[in-house]
Parts: structure tokens; sequence; C-alpha cells
């Protein structure tokens, strides 16, 4: 399983976001974390499109949680951001990419690792990561 600067992003993003008490601009964001803008910017409009953002228009627009940071749990905010259901390994989602499930032995066990990191995943929220 590789979570990619996408997923790093926006964890990143949502924690500065729930935060604060307004809405939060690209430029603003992208300045303070340190994120090439344009990247950030799909980024946040992914979340948007995703139910996990609220986009506000205009000069005092930006974005706002949707949610209470408890809310959100860190699977739906990576598979958001990455844009998929994240595996841990391709067959580990139940698919063998070879067709050859009936003589696989590993994917049985594959995909009982990634029943554990789905259900570890869905028990972290946002707001636990944000505590210090």
């Amino acid at each position: 399983m590789l979570f990619t600067k996408a997923s790093e992003y926006a964890l990143l993003s949502l924690i500065y976001i729930a935060q604060k008490e307004k809405p939060q601009d690209v430029d603003f964001l992208s300045t303070e974390l340190n994120i090439p803008k344009s990247f950030l910017a799909k980024i946040l409009q992914t979340l948007a499109r995703d139910n996990l953002l609220q986009s506000f228009k205009g000069s005092k627009g930006g974005f706002a949680l949707i949610k209470d940071p408890k809310e959100y749990n860190i699977k739906e905010i990576i598979n958001s951001a990455e844009k998929k259901d994240v595996n841990v390994f391709e067959c580990s989602g139940g698919t063998c990419p070879s067709n050859k499930e009936k003589d696989c032995t590993l994917m049985p066990v594959l995909t009982k690792l990634q029943d554990k990191v789905d259900e570890f995943l869905n028990s972290i929220t946002l707001a636990d990561i944000m505590k210090k």
C-alpha cells in the first residue's frame, strides 16, 4: 500500500482547515503548508466533490469542513485523495489481477490483512490525528 503525496496533503489540509473558524483559501493553504497550489487545488476540489469539504466561492471563499473532525475517518479521506480504494496489495481487494484466485494460497491471507488495515484506518478519525 502506497499513500501518495495526495493523501499526505489531504490530511495536512484537513487538519489545518479543522483548526480554523472560517473557510481557508487555496493560496493561503498552499503557502502555509508549503504545497504546490495547483496540486492542492485539485486535492481540495476532489475532497469537496466527495462531500468531505464545503467549497465557498468569492473573495471570502475557501474550504471548510462539512462535519465535525471526529466524524471523518482516515480511510475515507485517503480513498478520496487517491481517487480509489487503497489496497495493501493489488489482489488484497479480493480480485486477482492474473485471474488465478482458485489456485492462489496467498490471496486469502492478503484479503484478511486488507480487512485489518481497513478496520484500523476506519477507526482513526481526523480528531484523533489532530491531538497532540
